[in-house]
């Protein structure tokens, strides 16, 4: 997704957002060489290289749980490199690089990260980024960490008591806040869930618009942050919040895939294939038992100094409600980290056109079996 909104509030209870850009970092053979055993060692890079979306956050749990002891946290360019370890903290034998993304990308989609920058191996593409930039940039997605996307449009309970879906702020005409650009908002007009009347492009990312209205507006958030933060660290509001996912909508995206670049997907098949099993894994250690990994989390956040706030009590909400909300959680086979095809490709039918009307270059023929694979899952995984 173009515009990151996960925990901006968290910013902006410390009062401003310092934006921070610098380029990805050129790291190859930077992290060391491998130590020549383990399960990935011979069939991986010697430095698995991952470009997030984001300041680090509890929703990239699975990434930094598998970052082993004693990694090397480099603040300047905004990463974190260590062992990259499987379940139980067992050496794999080649390295982890974790870069973060937003601001330290200057705010770039990730797609155009991972073209600019070949050493990267896999970065987070979320499945209408994928098939916005396919044409020109394509993508494949080999696991899902997180089976729900956590973005919502969130409304105070107290002023709009009886309004129980996002539909239902468009009989009251209730102005709805976000970042523009969103494909997701062009979907909710098209379908006739809002109006487009109703929408104010003009979110920044702070509560103040919002506590200022005392509620009468609506706006974007993420479930696994906003709720937390409202409640909690924006003491101006300190109540609880509304909402509805996004994906209740029927604008079900993969948010947050791990994907390569299309072209170099058949050489790293053999990797993939050790790889997503870890990572899967990965996530399912995290979501039972997050501490350790939350602990580098918070830690990387205060190193980076970006301007993004993050605290222990948010972490520790994500969790929860990332379990409570199923955000992570086993598809409709009941293993986690795959794909649903006849998800993707309802996905396609309704982002193409929404593409399309944007001036965008899209594929007319693109097939869900372009944007990912499923063939590396180990169906055995879940939670």
């Amino acid at each position: 997704m173009k515009n990151r909104t996960r925990g901006f509030l968290a910013v902006a209870a410390a009062g401003a957002l310092l934006l921070t850009a610098c380029g990805g970092s050129d790291t190859k053979g930077a992290s060391g060489s491998a130590s020549g055993d383990g399960v990935l060692a011979g069939v991986c890079p010697d430095t698995v290289v991952i470009q997030t979306d984001w300041n680090p956050e509890s929703e990239h749990g699975a990434l930094y749980q598998m970052v082993g002891a004693n990694p090397t946290i480099d603040k300047a360019k905004k990463v974190v490199r260590g062992p990259l370890v499987a379940s139980g903290g067992v050496d794999t034998g080649v390295k982890i690089e974790i870069r973060v993304g937003g601001p330290a990308i200057g705010f770039q989609q990730v797609v155009s990260t991972m073209y600019q920058d070949t050493s990267i191996l896999l970065g987070y593409v979320s499945t209408d980024e994928a098939i916005q930039n396919y044409a020109e940039m394509p993508t494949k997605a080999i696991v899902a960490p997180l089976e729900i996307n956590p973005q919502i449009v969130m409304w105070d309970p107290k002023t709009y008591p009886d309004v129980k879906t996002i539909a239902d702020l468009k009989a009251k005409n209730v102005k709805i806040r976000y970042f523009e650009g969103g494909a997701y908002m062009d979907y909710l007009v098209g379908a006739g869930i809002v109006a487009k009347s109703q929408l104010d492009g003009s979110y920044d990312g702070t509560p103040a618009v919002f506590v200022s209205q005392q509620g009468k507006i609506a706006q974007q958030g993420f479930a696994s942050a906003e709720p937390y933060i409202y409640k909690n660290e924006v003491k101006e509001w300190a109540k609880d919040v509304s909402f509805q996912l996004i994906h209740d909508t029927g604008w079900q995206v993969y948010a947050a895939s791990l994907a390569t670049r299309s072209g170099d997907f058949g050489k790293n098949k053999d990797c993939f294939a050790k790889l997503v099993p870890i990572v899967q894994q990965a996530q399912v250690d995290y979501i039972n038992k997050p501490d350790a990994a939350n602990k580098l989390i918070l830690q990387l956040v205060k190193d980076y100094n970006t301007g993004w706030v993050y605290t222990e009590g948010v972490a520790k909400f994500s969790v929860e409600q990332q379990k409570k909300l199923k955000l992570v959680g086993n598809g409709p086979d009941s293993t986690l980290g795959n794909f649903d095809e006849a998800r993707i490709t309802k996905v396609i039918g309704q982002a193409n056109p929404i593409f399309k009307a944007a001036g965008k270059k899209v594929k007319d023929d693109l097939k869900a079996s372009d944007l990912f694979t499923n063939e590396f899952i180990d169906p055995k995984i879940k939670l």
